[in-house]
């Protein structure tokens, strides 16, 4: 037969988890994590929910005659801003589950 008060304290638990939760997301908005590619010519800022929410582009890296490698630099410092805003989340929520991997949260 399983005990009534330990359900309840799991669940209690669980709710405080919750709202940990909830709150480290809402600061992950505020947080950014920045990647640079070409020597820094171009940088990507993006924030803890994983969206790119800045972009700047140095004048010496835009040669109208070769876009792909601006292309290619974009893409670069994008992934990397966006890699590192993945592990700044992954860091915070593993704090407040002490480390446990729960599917589907983050």
């Amino acid at each position: 037969m399983s005990n009534p008060k330990g359900l309840a304290e799991l669940m209690r638990q669980a709710q405080i988890m919750q709202k940990k939760i909830q709150r480290v997301q809402e600061e992950m908005s505020e947080r950014t994590a920045e990647g640079e590619a070409g020597g820094g010519m171009v940088k990507a800022t993006a924030n803890g929910k994983n969206q790119l929410v800045a972009l700047k582009i140095e004048k010496e890296a835009v040669d109208i005659e070769d876009l792909s490698m601006l292309e290619d630099l974009v893409v670069a410092a994008a992934n990397v801003a966006l890699k590192k805003a993945q592990e700044m989340l992954n860091e915070e929520m593993s704090k407040v589950t002490g480390g446990m991997q729960i599917p589907g949260l983050f």
